[in-house]
């Protein structure tokens, strides 16, 4: 298994930026009549991270996973850092060329 990570193109700086989850997301609980005082952390799966991207890269998130889903896994490795999960070399490899090809500079991979 190898793993890289996925990275855009910044849309205001535009150097190279990948997000990354810093603690689950917390969800609480309202009701009508009651107070709740329960808070549900739930992480955030590898698509979800990415989609996290829009507005922030240059490109539409919808369309990089598109492209990823082809060659490899979105995932959320062990620090928080949005990864791509490959079977083999040559799929990381097909992979990056498929990025350039479609988005050019705009989406990278990277160790």
């Amino acid at each position: 298994m190898i793993r890289l990570r996925l990275f855009g193109r910044c849309r205001i700086y535009h150097d190279p930026v990948s997000p990354v989850l810093k603690a689950p997301a917390q969800i609480g609980w309202s009701a009508w009549f009651r107070t709740i005082d329960l808070v549900t952390p739930q992480p955030l799966k590898g698509e979800e991270l990415l989609r996290r991207t829009k507005g922030w890269w240059t490109v539409d998130p919808h369309d990089v996973a598109e492209v990823v889903k082809k060659y490899g896994k979105i995932v959320v490795g062990e620090n928080g850092e949005l990864m791509v999960e490959f079977k083999n070399r040559g799929d990381a490899e097909a992979l990056a060329n498929a990025l350039r090809e479609r988005f050019g500079d705009e989406v990278q991979l990277a160790p």
